[in-house]
């Protein structure tokens, strides 16, 4: 809690200061630019007005940060997140005993803590606190990753299709940028498919109708199959999917965010600080090589769309770049691939192509820098030392020996 009172001291004496020295056009100098589209570019320079990036090329200008020697890439973007799960006061991964405003406090230290380790857009999906987080941030005085909240999720109990229906239009006038639907158990139990096919599919058909996305949780392949043919934006998990229903999806244009080297280990790690059976570890355990298995056999679908998340819970927010580094170590991803996966596939997943996701005029100033290459060693993603979101820079670690800065 010291640490959670701590940041927002920091929020509030660091907010002002930034929003005034942002005023001036910035010029950054990178020797290496990874664009987020599958390009790398040497020896640029970034013109920033505003929040937007305006020039991206060879110009004179004198740099205002020089991050020769650093890797610059474009913020990156996790799908799946739940923002306000945290290890509470009795250091277990609950709210007991807690008021809603330190369950908020501990969201925004959440969000401080992604923000710092170079995420700059993420999507929380199930939790009603994180509207006001996303509003708060978005107010541009808390220091945090942009977000996109789904609110409340769907499932099995929610009722009858026409129910369902009826709950997709409250949730999106309540301002859910999202709908999340439960198609399937929990890995821990089996996985099996929980909503019927009739309420995948008023659910999905619902928000299509009123344009809005939906990620759908599902593990076993007939709740892939149901959510992909209902016309579901995106499907999280698959852990048992099949390769007939992976083709599927790449024929259908469904976004398959898989998560394999975060969340899982994150819950073994800290086993005594999660409340679940012997069984449910034990179903961990058990079916994180069968996931690293599924990933390689996704990764060598054709087309199909593999997006980056990780399903952060409390104790893996400010991780999430150890999914990233599990895909190309463990399951064989190439870097690169990993990259858009985790940038401008991620913003398209999201409906933002057009805004963050890729280093180009006209896109949103999200950028981050890395000590090292990431193409050769992954690891990079361990070291941000620069972090600028919407034209603003909320990290400029001064520790880093190459990171020079024009403070004039």
């Amino acid at each position: 809690m010291r640490r959670t009172l701590q940041i927002a001291a920091a929020i509030l004496l660091v907010a002002p200061a930034l929003a005034h020295a942002q005023a001036k056009p910035i010029v950054i100098k990178a020797s290496t630019v990874i664009d987020g589209k599958g390009g790398v570019l040497r020896n640029t320079t970034i013109v920033v007005e505003g929040s937007r990036i305006v020039s991206v090329g060879r110009a004179p200008q004198a740099a205002t940060y020089d991050l020769t020697g650093l890797t610059l890439l474009p913020g990156l973007i996790d799908t799946h997140v739940h923002i306000s799960y945290h290890f509470g006061l009795d250091g277990k991964a609950s709210t007991k005993n807690e008021t809603p405003a330190q369950v908020m406090l501990f969201s925004v230290e959440n969000a401080y803590a992604t923000l710092m380790a170079g995420f700059t857009t993420i999507q929380s999906v199930g939790s009603p606190p994180d509207k006001d987080l996303r509003d708060f941030i978005a107010r541009g005085t808390i220091p945090g990753p942009r977000v996109l909240t789904s609110i409340r999720p769907i499932n099995e109990r929610t009722g009858t299709p026409d129910q369902i229906r009826q709950f997709v239009r409250q949730v999106a006038s309540e301002g859910a940028d999202l709908i999340k639907l439960f198609a399937s158990k929990s890995i821990r139990d089996g996985g099996t498919q929980t909503m019927s096919d009739e309420q995948i599919q008023a659910a999905c058909g619902e928000a299509k109708a009123l344009g809005f996305r939906t990620l759908v949780h599902a593990h076993s392949p007939e709740s892939v199959r149901a959510s992909t043919l209902a016309g579901c934006t995106a499907i999280a998990h698959g852990s048992l999917v099949t390769d007939d229903v992976l083709q599927l999806m790449a024929e259908h244009g469904t976004y398959f965010e898989p998560e394999i080297g975060l969340v899982t280990q994150n819950y073994l790690e800290n086993r005594a600080r999660f409340t679940f059976t012997e069984d449910g570890f034990a179903w961990m355990e058990k079916t994180m090589p069968i996931e690293l298995a599924m990933f390689k056999r996704a990764a060598a679908i054709k087309k199909l769309k593999l997006i980056f998340g990780t399903d952060a819970p409390a104790g893996a927010h400010g991780r999430n770049y150890e999914e990233l580094i599990y895909r190309v170590q463990q399951a064989g991803q190439p870097a690169m691939d990993a990259i858009i996966a985790a940038t401008s596939l991620a913003a398209e997943a999201l409906g933002l192509q057009n805004k963050i996701g890729a280093i180009a005029p006209g896109m949103e100033a999200d950028l981050i820098a890395i000590e090292g290459d990431p193409l050769t060693d992954i690891t990079a993603f361990r070291r941000v030392v620069f972090v600028m979101k919407g034209g603003k820079v909320y990290k400029n670690d001064p520790a880093a020996p190459m990171l020079r800065t024009d403070r004039h």
